[in-house]
Formats: structure tokens, sequence, C-alpha cells
């Protein structure tokens, strides 16, 4: 017998803390950036290298994958809120398809997320490699 799946109108509500946390994130990953930004682009205007523009350019990636992490996490609560009215309207099958969207949207966010901070990495590597090849490498 299969059993089904019971859900109440405050289920969707679980994801609320995690989205706003999220979002609050992405918003700091992104001034962050930002800010980075402005810095490179000081520098870059100065010397013309190509360490400051691959560092650019890494940059460029990370601020859309930030802008779609944060689409994705508002669609995500979008869906929970539609989630909410729906069960609270009693349309216990749609307002499960919402928060299976919610979900699966909330993990879309995470993925982007995750993509975002394996090119974190790299930035920090390229930084490095400026250093080490400013210094020749030597300590």
């Amino acid at each position: 017998m299969v059993e089904v799946m019971e859900i109440s109108l405050t289920t969707p509500a679980i994801l609320f803390p995690a989205v706003s946390l999220l979002l609050l994130a992405y918003t700091n990953r992104f001034l962050a950036i930002a800010s980075i930004v402005r810095s490179l682009v000081n520098r870059a205007d100065v010397q013309k290298n190509a360490n400051v523009l691959k560092q650019i350019r890494n940059l460029q990636v990370r601020v859309t994958l930030i802008k779609a992490m944060q689409a994705f996490g508002i669609a995500s609560l979008f869906f929970c809120v539609l989630a909410i009215i729906l069960l609270y309207f009693e349309f216990v099958i749609s307002g499960k398809i919402a928060f299976a969207g919610a979900l699966f949207l909330m993990l879309g966010s995470l993925a982007v997320s995750f993509w975002e901070i394996m090119l974190s990495g790299v930035a920090l590597k390229t930084e490095l490699e400026r250093v080490l090849d400013r210094d020749g490498g030597t300590e």
C-alpha cells in the first residue's frame, strides 16, 4: 500500500527562514564582489595586465551567477507563499505541486551557489598567482 504524504499549511513555511538567510548571504556576496570589481577596474585602468583582466572576467561570471542565485531564491519564496495560499484554500494537490516547485527552485539556487563558490576559489588562485609573479615566487 502506498502511503500518501500529508502536507499542512505550515509545511511550506519551513523554507521561509532558510530562504531569507540565503538571500541575505547572496546579497552580502554580491556587495563584496561589487567592491572588488570597483577596485579591480581602478587597477585595470592603471595597469593593463592579463591577471587583472582575468580576474575581472571571473567576477563578471560570478555576478551573473549571484543574480541567478537570487532569482531562484526569490522564485522559491514566491512558490512557498503560493503553496501556503493554495493549502489555505484547500487546494491540496496544487499546494503540494507549488511546494515541490519551491523545493526544486531552492535546489537550483543552491546548485548555482555551489558553482559560484567554486569560481571564487579560482579568483583567489589568480590573485595568489599575481602576488607570486610580482615577487618572483621566492620567500
